[in-house]
């Protein structure tokens, strides 16, 4: 028993505190259930470990960069400020566990539970009717990150091994559920390609499919718009977040004022560095920071694909991938994406203005990944079914639900402390309620909500027209 104890512990202190090793040893394993060569699994191992250490980098350098600006928000003005962005809200998450003395390995041992019930709830999908597992594995990092923190805040008693398997549990089930709601729309959308999207917008896109109808006529599509090609720049992520940045940061920089920043920040900004140049320097390097943390988790989530992915090919031939919401943009007409963006974007900042008018104690920043891959995502899925006016509805209201919710749940969920909120409207739309749910209602609201979701599949199976179809994964 003493040398179990101490294994432990020993466990404890140097797998489980560092998740960097954590992950790198999952992919280990994984490589080694497929067979692979022991070197291929040790180089598995080594870039798993180092692709997440040069995430923290980047995360670090984030949070760096964003102090001066919550500080100097709430030193002059009372206000507290929060990015909406799943890297910021990545980056929340951890700073939150840290400040109760816990780290984020407890996320990847709930990632690895909720994958391990994603395949099993396919493997039984004769009776859960689940055909879909979701392998877009940065995401599933991002989003087990927070629902870590949502579970855990939620459930203070549980904030150990059992409190990583429920959120495990809850993660998977909303993984294999949500990317299972988007079988249909997909296969419409993509003429039966046969994927599914496994990514932040799956309830999004359900329920875009039911009222975009609704909303106007699918023959007046974006197809017979053009939109001027000066936009094509922000296709590239680095120009999207550098000019973004700019706008938004640039501006709060300008309101806080040249002496109270040189005052805050003596060592960024000495006597001899220009007001302008300061800002235009302060702001890009979230630019710099992000792209350093995207390399860093591409690197990782690439090798625990890998691993993942070839076990669940072996186990569970004929089922639906659930991948990366950009894999739709094959389908549409390329101006979809970015009239998408533009019109999220319109949303998102006239609700910003709305805070401050209404002087809401919260002022939201935009965030790349959610006004751009959702609003993107969403205008592509209401503009195959309801065309131009449907896409511009739709996307505009995702803005606005992002900022306005967002600015809600990063309060009732304590994230502004850490300057981040997931952002993406699933997390708009589904969690914020869930989270409730369990903070109120307690173990009690954590079974609701897994009663909900189990729920979910079978309704749709019951609602098909064509069950066989609906079996074989075309609608």
């Amino acid at each position: 028993m003493d040398i179990f104890i101490k294994s432990f512990e020993w466990f404890s202190n140097n797998i489980l505190s560092k998740p960097e090793f954590f992950i790198g040893i999952i992919v280990f394993v994984g490589y080694a259930l497929l067979k692979k060569k022991i070197y291929e699994c040790f180089a598995g191992f080594i870039k798993a470990t180092v692709g997440y250490m040069i995430l923290m980098v980047g995360a670090g350098g984030l949070v760096t960069t964003f102090r001066p600006i919550l500080a100097g928000l709430g030193e002059r003005f009372g206000l507290k400020a929060a990015v909406i962005d799943p890297y910021f809200g990545l980056n929340a998450v951890d700073g939150a566990l840290k400040s109760i003395g816990l780290t984020t390995s407890y996320t990847m041992m709930a990632l690895l539970v909720g994958f391990l019930l994603n395949i099993l709830l396919v493997l039984f999908k004769k009776f859960t009717k689940i055909r879909t597992l979701f392998i877009t594995g940065h995401i599933m990092v991002q989003q087990a990150s927070t629902v870590t923190w949502l579970v855990f805040f939620a459930f203070p008693e549980f904030r150990d091994v059992s409190g990583a398997i429920m959120v495990g549990v809850i993660v998977g089930l909303y993984w294999a559920v949500g990317s299972n709601l988007t079988v249909g729309p997909t296969q419409r959308l993509t003429n039966n390609s046969g994927f599914a999207i496994g990514h932040q917008q799956m309830f999004a896109i359900w329920l875009v499919d039911k009222i975009a109808p609704k909303l106007g006529n699918k023959d007046k599509n974006l197809e017979n718009i053009k939109l001027p090609k000066w936009l094509s720049i922000f296709h590239d992520n680095i120009v999207a977040t550098g000019t973004l940045m700019l706008i938004f940061y640039g501006t709060i920089l300008l309101i806080l004022g040249e002496d109270f920043l040189r005052t805050m920040d003596p060592k960024k900004f000495p006597e001899t560095l220009s007001f302008f140049t300061y800002i235009l320097s302060s702001s890009l390097s979230f630019a710099v920071y992000l792209a350093i943390l995207m390399m860093g988790v591409r690197m990782f989530v690439s090798e625990l694909t890998n691993s993942f992915q070839g076990i669940s090919n072996k186990i569970l031939p004929g089922s639906l991938p659930a991948v990366d919401c950009a894999a739709s943009y094959n389908f549409t007409p390329q101006n979809a994406i970015l009239f998408g963006f533009i019109c999220g974007s319109i949303g998102q900042f006239i609700t910003i203005i709305g805070l401050l008018v209404f002087k809401s104690p919260i002022l939201i920043i935009t965030g790349f990944v959610p006004v751009f891959f959702d609003n993107a995502t969403i205008a592509v899925f209401a503009n195959k079914v309801g065309g131009t006016r449907a896409a511009l509805i739709c996307s505009f209201l995702c803005g606005v639900l992002q900022v306005t919710i967002g600015a809600i749940a990063v309060m009732i969920f304590d994230l502004y402390k850490f300057g981040g909120w997931h952002g993406n409207i699933d997390f708009e739309l589904v969690w914020p309620g869930f989270g409730l749910l369990m903070n109120h209602l307690g173990v009690f609201g954590y079974a609701l909500i897994i009663a909900i979701l189990i729920a979910i599949p079978q309704l749709q199976y019951l609602r098909a027209k064509d069950k066989a179809s609906y079996e074989a994964g075309l609608e």
